[in-house]
């Protein structure tokens, strides 16, 4: 049971919603001295400057003995008229600024031959059944499908005439043991909320049973089809809740969870044989504290705990009649106990995989043995362990880079992976238990030369004198004269580790001559829970001195300059880049800061931000608003510092950060005083944090972004 991603802030931000460019015409506005010397910008309209001017507010806070104003605290009401007047000027500016930009074409259509090409996601594999989501060439989003056994794929669910302009998307959730039992989700916009349906597969036809539009942490299906355990963000709380097939799902009962608040993650899993369930409750996303309970189904009786007055956290896995505790108790690099489902009580623990010099990062029961997934020195390994923790056959990766997505069962001997770096784009591998072999199962094939590019790691000083790994990818025979352009992007939080994975925008900008570095910030969970922890809470200046660090590094040793360095994050990430921007201005030239956390002062008030309160802090510990206030980048704006060029990316449909961090930190960046180099919010209405969007506008964001980077650093994309 895996709960590290719920409500985390990681994954490439994916925002949806019609095209920027429709609106074309008359209705777009240039840029007013922000992008004097573009060329074939036009004049702004008289009745719209550009960008335009916020109106300034009153607003203050005290914290203690400190007062803090908040000038654009108007913004954050999303749905007022002059919210929503302001936001439409600003994409207006935006797009007359970007869609004159040379260049533009090309990159569209690179990136679109990169793009188009079949692409998979690892199946599950349930009564000899492979179910997964595959986009075909040429279409827009994935779909769900079924392959038997030697036979062909079989569609299922097909999302695209959902919506005309296929913002809606589907996603799988879950499958019934015997594969009869379909439960897809479908997802509004970029929203992290879905409404779950249930398929027939068989029949080919949806069930009565809907569950509503929510925030599903666990869906598990018992094996007589008759019954659904689940897990869901409520008002009050996450709760788990028992569903029987064919009812109204507004009387399901409440199971587990009562009292929990929202800074909780409750996930649960169900035993292979439906007897027993394993809740899960985690204090916050890269939560420094969980509980694990055991509930037996054949013998009604209370709820077991297994542990729940430890400081560390721990992820549980059912594997036949045994328990496995993924944990970092007494073990920062992590390690496994196993434990009989009979008797868990801490008594009856017995260690089988120790801690090693590695991050073990997760565990999968497989085939009746243990698939474990390492991170060593920010590369994936990955190991297979007897149920008893015996070292089994090894599995042999083809290249420095990343596993994710290990599915399989317990009780089947197969399993799947997907591998991918910066040179490989996503391939899937069936894995086959009794004799250690891996096969293609599907894979992704994009038309480029891996062998024209190199991936090297290097390792540099941090200001506290810490060693940080950096990995840079490039095409061969870079020459180190200080003139490279250079995308410096990273995370640094919650737990999360950065490994190389295939992006077709970081293969382009390299096919251009650019650099992508990737240093591997403290916060992540590269070295285990003590790296961690050395970048979170009072420690986050930590992660920004490592990421300021590494742009000195490759300025130092000749790899760019101040005016051709690029920095980019997403999330927490657009935190890292915006607090970089805000300490160190003359380091960097561009500044791409996607779906951001950027008023640290108030980030906790909104959506589902007590989730990050262990990761962070809150302002209302007066111990803690020190620190975030010495680092929030929205408080650390100066009307007279000259910034870098900034785009800001948001949208309505981020219902995880929200989005009033980049329209306030839009309007005081262009209130500065400084317009040399332009300040942009790109703002889609449906823009959002989840997946699910089309591949169209993943190219057209690309090209937005490569095309802002290209102007600002002096690219050609021809």
């Amino acid at each position: 049971m895996q709960t590290r991603s719920s409500g985390v802030l990681r994954g490439r931000p994916k925002p949806i919603g019609l095209s920027r460019w429709t609106v074309r015409g008359a209705l777009l506005l240039a840029m007013s001295t922000q992008i004097a010397g573009l060329a074939g910008a036009q004049e702004p309209s008289p009745a719209a400057k550009c960008p335009p001017t916020a109106r300034i507010d009153s607003a203050k806070d005290t914290y203690g003995s400190t007062v803090v104003a908040d000038p654009y605290r108007w913004l954050e009401d999303q749905n007022s008229p002059e919210t929503r007047a302001w936001i439409g000027v600003e994409q207006k500016c935006t797009e007359g600024a970007l869609s004159k930009l040379p260049g533009r074409t090309q990159i569209s259509r690179r990136l679109t031959e990169l793009l188009h090409a079949d692409s998979y996601e690892a199946p599950l594999e349930r009564g000899g059944r492979y179910f997964f989501r595959k986009r075909l060439a040429g279409q827009d989003l994935l779909q769900i499908y079924m392959r038997r056994k030697d036979g062909a794929d079989e569609l299922l669910i097909d999302p695209l005439p959902w919506s005309m302009d296929h913002s809606a998307s589907a996603t799988l959730r879950s499958v019934s043991k015997d594969g009869k039992l379909l439960f897809y989700g479908r997802r509004e916009g970029g929203q992290d909320e879905i409404t779950v349906r249930v398929m027939d597969v068989d029949a080919r036809r949806d069930l009565a049973d809907v569950l509503p539009s929510g925030r599903y942490f666990s869906i598990e299906p018992a094996p007589d089809n008759k019954r659904i355990y689940y897990t869901l963000a409520t008002e009050k709380g996450p709760r788990a809740y028992y569903h029987e097939m064919g009812a109204d799902a507004a009387k399901d009962k409440l199971v587990f969870g009562e009292g929990l608040d929202k800074q909780k993650i409750l996930a649960l899993r169900l035993s292979e044989d439906g007897r027993y369930l394993v809740y899960s409750v985690a204090a916050g996303a890269a939560a420094e504290k969980t509980e694990v309970y055991l509930q037996d189904l054949k013998e009604p009786g209370p709820v077991v705990t297994v542990v729940d007055d430890l400081p560390s956290t721990f992820f549980p896995s059912l594997a036949g009649d045994r328990l496995y505790l993924h944990t970092n108790w007494k073990a920062p690099l992590w390690r496994v106990f196993s434990v009989s489902l009979a008797a868990p009580q801490r008594e009856h623990w017995q260690v089988v995989i120790p801690e090693t010099d590695a991050s073990l990062e997760y565990i999968v029961p497989v085939g009746g043995k243990i698939a474990a997934l390492y991170t060593r020195n920010a590369a994936s390994e990955m190991k297979l362990f007897d149920a008893d923790g015996k070292p089994a056959n090894p599995v042999h990766l083809p290249a420095l880079g990343s596993v994710s997505n290990i599915a399989g069962r317990w009780e089947n001997g197969e399993a799947f992976y997907t591998f991918e770096t910066y040179t490989m784009p996503q391939t899937i591998y069936r894995y086959e238990v009794a004799t250690g072999t891996s096969s293609v199962w599907a894979e992704t094939k994009a038309p480029f030369d891996r062998s024209q590019f190199d991936i090297d790691q290097v390792w540099y000083t941090s200001k506290d004198q810490t060693r940080v790994p950096m990995f840079l990818f490039h095409k061969k025979g870079l020459k180190l004269d200080g003139a490279n352009p250079v995308i410096l992007t990273g995370y640094g939080g919650f737990n999360l580790s950065e490994t190389p994975r295939f992006s077709a925008s970081y293969l382009l900008w390299a096919e251009r001559g650019g650099i992508l570095a990737l240093p591997n910030l403290r916060g992540g969970g590269e070295f285990g829970e003590e790296w961690h922890r050395a970048g979170m809470l009072a420690k986050k200046q930590n992660v920004f001195d490592d990421f300021i660090a590494a742009a000195e590094y490759l300025i130092a040793n000749k790899y760019t300059g101040p005016a051709k360095l690029s920095i980019r994050g997403g999330s927490n990430g657009g935190l890292l880049v915006g607090a970089a921007m805000t300490q160190r201005p003359d380091l960097f030239q561009a500044v791409v800061c996607l779906y951001p956390l950027l008023d640290m002062l108030r980030y906790q008030k909104f959506l589902v931000a007590p989730y990050w309160v262990p990761e962070y802090g809150s302002a209302d510990n007066p111990d803690q608003f020190t620190y975030l206030y010495a680092y929030s980048p929205y408080q650390r704006v100066s009307k007279d510092a000259k910034y870098p060029a900034v785009l800001l990316i948001t949208g309505d449909g981020d219902t995880r950060v929200a989005p009033l961090h980049a329209r306030k930190m839009a309007a005081l960046l262009q209130a500065s005083g400084d317009s040399n180099h332009p300040k942009l919010l790109l703002y889609d209405t449906k823009s959002g944090h989840s997946g699910g969007r089309p591949i169209s506008k993943i190219i057209e964001e690309d090209t937005d972004i490569l095309s802002f980077l290209f102007w600002q650093l002096g690219v050609s994309a021809n």
